[in-house]
Order: C-alpha cells, then structure tokens, then sequence
C-alpha cells in the first residue's frame, strides 16, 4: 500500500530559508544604507568647486586677455559693458573690468555661472547653489581694488541669512 502514493520531491526554498535571506539583506543594507545616504550633500559641494574652478580660471583668463589689449588698469565705466572698448570679449561675451582684472558684476556671464546663482550687487559676491538655505555649500569673489587681485574663497557653507562664511566640514 506505500507503494500506491507516488513519492513526491517538493521544489522551492523553505520558509526558514527565505527569512533567513531576509535577515542578511536587512543587515547588509543597514551598513551600506549610512555610506550612500549623504550623496547629495558631496555632490552640492563637488558642483561648487567645479564652480570655483571655473571662477579662478575666468579670473586668469580675463586678466590675460586685459594684458595682451592694452587694458591692463581699466575698470569698465559701464556695467555691463556695452562696447569691447569698455572691457574685454570672452567667447562673445563683453565682461566688464576692475583694475583690469574680471568685475563681480561680470562673474556669471565670464564663469559661466549658469546654474548657480551669484548674490550681491558689489563686492564681495558670493556664489551657491541656494542662497537661502542653511549648509549649502558657497564660496565667495571679492573685486580687486587696485592694490591686490580678487580674491576667491575656500569652500564654506551658508548660514541662512545669505551669508557665506561658514566654514564647511570637510574643507
């Protein structure tokens, strides 16, 4: 009579089998959870050196091209300039000098500073991604006054009045 039922071979996991892999994904994923979850603030941070980067290499490059026209003390008597007489030119774009060195108020247009958003209508001008934010990340321009070059500065964070000053942790 045993040989009447047929022996059946079950497929599939188990139920101790199935939580147990539960339980190991659970683990795995709250060590790896803390490393990934702070992305966006690394990336805020690394978009505004990038920026950074772009401002320093627009103040040599304008300084440069002051130099080789000839205009090596001029400070643009118009903002923003409306002739190349009154600054210099940068792939179309006419930027408004200081001492000869790149105007503030010429900062985005020469940067490239599109996406970010440049505060302040004189020096010094700070740049970030939200100016009314705590914690963003930002970094301020200050114009040259004739004495010294203009001045770029480290990394810092906002403290929610429109402030850049800061220090960010990291830098």
């Amino acid at each position: 009579m045993r040989n009447m039922i047929p022996n059946r071979k079950e497929k599939g996991f188990t139920l101790i089998e199935l939580v147990m892999v539960i339980v190991i994904l659970g683990i795995l994923a709250a060590f790896a959870l803390p490393r990934f979850a702070d992305l966006g603030g690394e990336a805020e941070t690394a978009s505004i050196e990038g920026a950074r980067g772009s401002v320093k290499s627009a103040v040599g490059i304008v300084r440069s091209a002051a130099l080789a026209g000839g205009k090596g003390d001029l400070t643009s008597s118009t903002v923003p300039p409306t002739d190349a007489a009154d600054g210099v030119t940068l792939e179309g774009e006419i930027v408004a000098l200081n001492s000869g060195h790149l105007a503030g108020s010429s900062l985005a247009d020469a940067a490239q500073l599109a996406d970010f958003d440049v505060v302040g209508d004189s020096s010094p001008y700070i740049v970030t991604i939200d100016p009314a934010a705590d914690e963003k990340p930002c970094f301020t321009y200050t114009d040259s006054d004739g004495t010294v070059p203009p001045a770029v500065s480290e990394i810092q964070s906002m403290d929610g009045t429109t402030t850049c000053g800061t220090t960010a942790a990291g830098t």
